[in-house]
């Protein structure tokens, strides 16, 4: 049996009041829940309460909504960030992370939140502040759950087993080792000072994180940030009276706040504030036109009749090669975003042998923090979603001669390139940000009712849509081979030299999908490209999706990493 204790020191205590404590009882596990201190001693560990918790409330906007009725789906959306480090079993341990997790959930409320669906139209973010910095730190512990399974595994549950979160949790941290009895140290007989432990731990273990979130709550740039900001406190200097004092900190500034929970993305986009009918109708045109000129069709091959289960085959490549291939598309005028959806259409065209007759349409995130309104009152929190969508349209086909290949691909890299800085700098991107978000809540306020009535068995299909006349064209498809997700240099936001003697190692991420879902990740870390796909095995046919993975990989050899 592993025994397990949990110590917090905290400013206010002396050594003889931390020793005069009761032992902490024996857990047989580590799941969470309020600290095995005796209620008489959690009332020394602060003197500042509140008599009552202040609540806050707000309705969610239509991007939030859009994602949060269909995460009642099992959770299609959920968000993780897997980080891999080696550290001091100490730095650990389940108080220090307790601490470090109550910071960053006072920092940013809606980590803390629940979300409330009354109705499909009418969806609330709601927060329970917390009485006192004790609190905090007890309510960020029960959202905490150390695992003895290595990366895969904890991975796997998340992506495929039941559902972690809920309306009611809507962030939690996974934590594991490669030696169990290490995440929480067993205290020693009697309290020792910080430096003694950094020396008697100073054995370096692997462990792996997992920052999971609802995909309502904010977007992948918040993960990341989150993640530098987690590492920054967990590896610093700070001890733990030190941390303490930065929940009290951090406890008081959140509470003398006006409004707590940020506001939603559409209440932050510079839209003109007179209104004016003309400029709405310009724009909606302007909308609809693109909407029209989205021609896709290429689909992978679905299978149907089994339960999802997503797989993440994901390849690092060495700094050597990075360097290689970063210079390579550098000489050829692009980034390695632009050359991944290239790479990606080469791949699948010749993966499937296609003729060519419909393009590629390849969908895509588009970051949109830089395009916000600068009012310091919004950007107090970075936890907030700030993304919309936007595509990138290829030919079917390619030149049977290798030399012509070549030009092809990079000539597709340089498209890509142009497509995604058009959508980025069109004059019309704030516009066409709301009209998406309102079509996309639409339509998801429509699936969950259909879904619903589908349950209790009321459900009648639509009328049949009236024939159109001959002369009518038909539309053509728009559907999408897959997303990519382009994260660029995460070098970029990670501040390895501020975390200490936590060293970070690896980095994977992605969502629990839909049946039939597929999604590309490159992004370079640590110096290394990572090229990691997210699908679903049962959902799609595993032959053509593991021959277009080989294909993928074997152009990036080909075009990419020139000797």
């Amino acid at each position: 049996m592993v025994r397990i204790y949990f110590i917090l020191s905290f400013p206010i205590m002396t050594l003889a009041v931390l020793s005069s404590l009761p032992s902490p009882p024996l857990l047989s596990g580590a799941t969470g829940g309020a600290f095995p201190f005796p209620l008489a001693a959690q009332a020394k560990l602060s003197t500042q309460r509140l008599a009552s918790a202040p609540t806050a409330s707000r309705q969610l906007g239509p991007t939030e909504a859009a994602y949060v009725l269909p995460s009642r789906e099992n959770g299609v959306n959920d968000m993780y960030l897997h980080l891999g480090l080696t550290a001091p079993s100490h730095l650990l341990a389940w108080s220090r992370v307790s601490l470090v997790w109550a910071i960053l959930r006072l920092r940013h409320p809606l980590l803390a939140a629940r979300v409330n669906i009354m109705d499909y139209d009418v969806i609330r973010f709601e927060h329970s502040f917390p009485k006192s910095p004790l609190d905090a730190v007890s309510e960020a512990r029960a959202n905490i759950q150390y695992k003895p399974l290595d990366k895969d595994a904890l991975i796997d549950g998340y992506l495929n087993g039941p559902r972690t979160l809920s309306n009611d949790k809507l962030a939690c941290l996974l934590l594991s080792s490669t030696s169990s009895d290490t995440m929480v140290q067993s205290p020693p007989a009697t309290p020792v000072s910080n430096s003694s432990m950094n020396t008697e731990n100073a054995d370096l273990r692997q462990h792996d994180i997992l920052i999971c979130t609802t995909h309502f709550v904010g977007d992948g740039m918040a993960l990341h940030q989150t993640a530098n900001d987690f590492f920054a406190l967990l590896g610093s200097s700070h001890d733990q009276q030190a941390l303490w004092a930065m929940v009290e900190q951090e406890w008081r500034a959140q509470r003398s706040k006006e409004s707590i929970l940020p506001t939603p993305l559409e209440h932050r986009l510079p839209l003109p504030e007179k209104p004016s009918k003309f400029r709405d109708a310009v724009a909606r045109v302007d909308y609809e036109n693109l909407q029209k000129k989205q021609i896709g069709g290429q689909v992978f091959p679905k299978r149907h009749g089994k339960t999802r289960h997503t797989v993440v085959p994901t390849v690092a490549i060495d700094e050597a090669r990075t360097k290689r291939i970063l210079k390579t598309c550098k000489a050829n005028g692009v980034s390695i975003s632009a050359a991944m959806f290239a790479l990606c259409n080469v791949a699948w065209t010749r993966a499937s042998g296609n003729s060519g007759e419909l393009p590629t349409l390849l969908y895509s995130v588009m970051n949109l923090r830089s395009n916000l309104r600068a009012e310091k009152a919004l950007h107090d929190s970075y936890w907030f979603i700030a993304v919309t969508y936007f595509n990138v349209i290829l030919p079917t086909f390619l030149p049977a001669d290798g030399e012509n290949l070549v030009k092809t691909f990079w000539h597709r890299s340089r498209s890509s390139k142009q497509q995604m800085g058009a959508a980025a700098r069109s004059p019309m991107l704030i516009q066409r940000t709301q009209f998406m978000a309102d079509e996309r809540a639409a339509r998801s306020r429509v699936f969950a009712k259909e879904d619903d009535e589908k349950a209790r068995g009321i459900w009648t299909p639509p009328p049949s849509p009236k024939p159109k006349k001959a002369d009518v064209p038909a539309p053509a498809p728009s559907a999408a081979l897959m997303g990519l997700s382009m994260l660029g240099n995460l070098d970029g936001i990670y501040h390895h030299e501020t975390f200490g003697e936590v060293k970070l190692n690896t980095l994977t991420t992605g969502s629990r999908q839909r049946s039939g879902a597929i999604l590309l990740f490159a992004y370079t870390f640590v110096g290394k490209l990572w090229i990691s796909l997210g699908y679903d095995e049962n959902g799609l046919e595993p032959e053509r999706v593991q021959t277009f993975w080989a294909q993928l990989l074997a152009g990036v050899d080909e075009f990419l990493d020139l000797q």
